[in-house]
């Protein structure tokens, strides 16, 4: 494992708001990369507040979102739309490799920071843009978030619901962070073509492909002809062995068969049922798939008379294949999470140093950066100006046009 980080010496400018794309951003910095964040004076971005909208939990002076996903960078506070910040994004152009942004289509217009008003600065540099609804078509110019662009567009959000019912909010972050994985991949991509050409390149990832990409197998069986399944009903369900089910204790299993053939009688024989076997009705799958419905009631008494406790000490012994419903809450402490060091320390010189998410991509081979604070609105201004070649005279008077603060 080397000494220094993959990514070291690689610079990134994060001019870009909420998550998908800083999150991008972020990954790269967990590898080494130097990230500058670009924010509005006063403000800041508006992810800073995100964390006291419900119904995100409230936790009394952590700002956990913001740390999350802006961890290891430093913050610049640049009003874009004054006429005296355009000779400073010139030069955090010519100074990175990277730059992302997020800013609807109009906006980057506005500001003078789409593609081509930049590359001509940087011929080397890499473009990452995400967008809701891509670049083009009717609906390029919409604000998209997760919810909309990457739950509610791509049939996802219809179909996770029970048929009945109304479709629930998705945990906030889960369309972006997928997104940001997607952008960070592309990014590195274009890397390499500038290791082999010398040309930077524009990248772009949108929520709407990524929720194409998360719904694509049945997305592609619309496309040849195929008939998409209902919302389920689990009382009712196509396949009652990759159902849910309820335990005495008012929690959830899910089962998950594979090979039904094999797992389908030592299953019926775990959980007291071995006669069940015998019964045509249930003997292969076409039989199985006819009496779904009968075999869900079946199930669904067997699994209301024991704890969740039970079942597993009764499902792991027949070696199946089961999954369960845990909370976030539980999750967050589930053993599996420190082992595989998916929770890491936030080196913040606390006695006992409060854990965070690390990003999913991983090498044996190389070292991340151990997470450290996100900034302050503004914390870095004077430090990055000054590797920008400001003197102490040129920041004072950028600050004193409200320029930079």
């Amino acid at each position: 494992m080397a000494d220094t980080h993959l990514l070291e010496g690689l610079r990134v400018v994060d001019v870009a708001s909420f998550i998908a794309a800083p999150a991008a951003a972020t990954i790269l910095g967990d590898f080494g990369a130097d990230v500058v964040k670009v924010e509005a004076p006063r403000t800041g971005d508006a992810y800073r507040a995100l964390s006291r909208v419900p119904p995100n939990p409230r936790v009394d002076g952590v700002n956990y979102p913001w740390q999350l996903d802006n961890r290891n960078k430093r913050s610049i506070a640049l009003n874009l739309k004054s006429p005296g910040a355009k000779p400073v994004l010139e030069r955090l152009v010519k100074w990175a490799d990277v730059l992302v942004t997020n800013f609807p289509p109009s906006t980057r217009s506005k500001l003078g920071l789409d593609y081509d008003d930049l590359a001509p600065l940087n011929p080397r540099l890499i473009y990452g843009d995400v967008t809701g609804f891509g670049e083009e078509g009717p609906d390029a110019h919409l604000p998209g978030f997760d919810v909309t662009a990457y739950w509610a567009r791509s049939g996802l959000m219809d179909y996770t619901r029970q048929r009945e019912g109304a479709p629930g909010m998705p945990a906030f972050g889960s369309g972006d962070h997928p997104t940001a994985v997607s952008l960070y991949a592309g990014i590195m991509t274009a890397l390499y073509r500038r290791e082999k050409t010398g040309e930077g390149a524009r990248v772009t990832a949108s929520l709407i492909a990524e929720g194409a990409w998360a719904a694509s197998m049945w997305v592609q069986a619309a496309l040849v002809g195929g008939k998409a399944p209902r919302p389920a009903d689990r009382t009712d369900p196509p396949n009652a062995l990759a159902n849910a089910y309820r335990t005495a204790d008012d929690r959830w299993l899910l089962l998950a068969f594979a090979n039904e053939d094999k797992q389908v009688p030592l299953f019926l024989q775990a959980i007291g049922h071995p006669e069940a076997a015998q019964n045509p009705d249930y003997a292969d799958t076409p039989s199985r798939r006819a009496h779904a419905a009968e075999i869900a009631i079946l199930l669904d008494k067997t699994f209301a008379t024991r704890t969740l406790a039970e079942w597993r000490e009764v499902l792991d012994a027949a070696g199946l294949t089961y999954g369960v419903a845990q909370t976030i809450d539980e999750f967050a402490r589930d053993p599996q999470l420190t082992a595989n060091s998916i929770l890491v320390p936030i080196e913040d010189g606390s006695a006992e140093p409060h854990l965070t998410v690390d990003s999913p991509v991983r090498l044996d081979q190389e070292r991340k950066v151990p997470p450290r604070p996100a900034p302050d609105l503004g914390e870095h201004t004077d430090a990055v100006l000054r590797e920008l070649g400001y003197d102490d005279a040129a920041i004072t008077e950028l600050r004193g046009a409200e320029v930079v603060d």
